[in-house]
């Protein structure tokens, strides 16, 4: 496995590939691997005959003041995991890769709306950064697919609806979420929590859970699901954010047509910030 930084090595390995009529599968993180990352190489590998894994941790803090990266991670951890789930190259771009310009001159790609609630109107600007720094990505390597985990939701819906709006002839597709052996969808913020912590947090998974059921035997009185989840969370310990019940597919509010839901939540639990979904067929 090669392991490279700057976009000319990037091009001149891409460009081999793609004169031997390889597929280039591209799977973007932020470095600090674990089981869910290694997932979605393995789905990569079954579209494509090489596999580009990117590590770009977030430079800056959200508008909340979190940043995506504050727990403990190794580079070189990293390395050795991609090199036993078979990628092909992994690609760790500088700063002055991705921002060649500097941060605050950078062009930038947003989608109004959708990148604004939910997790958006939590933390401000915060998908600015993930369509930019994807659209970048993209940019230099290029992918015919690239592969995201459904566990970040309403990422996986942007990055779609980014790639439909720009015509961008990549496929993307969905890993399902990897779980621990209680529920709690794997995270690398699960290092933040504390035994006591740890133990509380699948309970996230469990109240989504609930909500699911309900709406599985009919229910529509959304309001009351949402508010009760929220009262259930914060019962529990964490500090709820949000748990939201939307269209599947675009993540517009339901209607009485829709067929297919999303029950979302996020909360707070110390200090790391824990997300979930459930996907509902009515």
């Amino acid at each position: 496995m090669d392991v490279i930084s700057d976009k000319e090595a990037l091009r001149e390995q891409l460009q081999e590939w793609r004169h031997d009529n390889e597929h280039i599968a591209l799977v973007p993180t932020r470095g600090n691997l674990h089981d869910g990352h290694l997932s979605l190489i393995e789905i990569a590998l079954q579209h494509a005959e090489r596999v580009v894994v990117s590590v770009f941790p977030n430079p800056a803090p959200s508008g909340d003041g979190e940043n995506d990266d504050a727990y403990p991670g190794s580079l070189e951890v990293d390395k050795r995991k991609v090199r036993r789930a078979k990628g092909d190259l992994l690609f760790v771009p500088s700063l002055e890769t991705m921002y060649p310009f500097g941060i605050e001159a950078a062009a930038t790609v947003r989608l109004p709306v959708l990148t604004e609630e939910l997790c958006g109107e939590e933390r401000p600007g915060h998908f600015d950064r993930v369509t930019s720094e994807v659209a970048r990505l993209f940019g230099q390597v290029q992918p015919d697919v690239a592969v995201f985990g459904e566990k970040d939701y309403q990422q996986l819906a942007i990055i779609k609806r980014l790639v439909a709006d720009m015509s961008l002839p990549i496929e993307i597709i969905a890993g399902p979420t990897r779980r621990e052996e209680d529920g709690l969808a794997m995270s690398s913020k699960i290092q933040l929590l504390d035994e006591s912590q740890r133990a509380i947090a699948p309970r996230l998974y469990a109240v989504l859970m609930e909500v699911a059921g309900v709406l599985e035997s009919g229910s529509e009185d959304y309001a009351w699901l949402e508010e009760n989840a929220m009262q259930s969370l914060n019962d529990a310990g964490f500090e709820a954010q949000y748990v939201s019940i939307r269209r599947a597919e675009t993540l517009d509010a339901p209607d009485r047509d829709t067929d297919e839901l999303v029950v979302l939540g996020a909360a707070k639990l110390g200090s790391a910030r824990l997300i979930d979904n459930v996907l509902v067929h009515v």
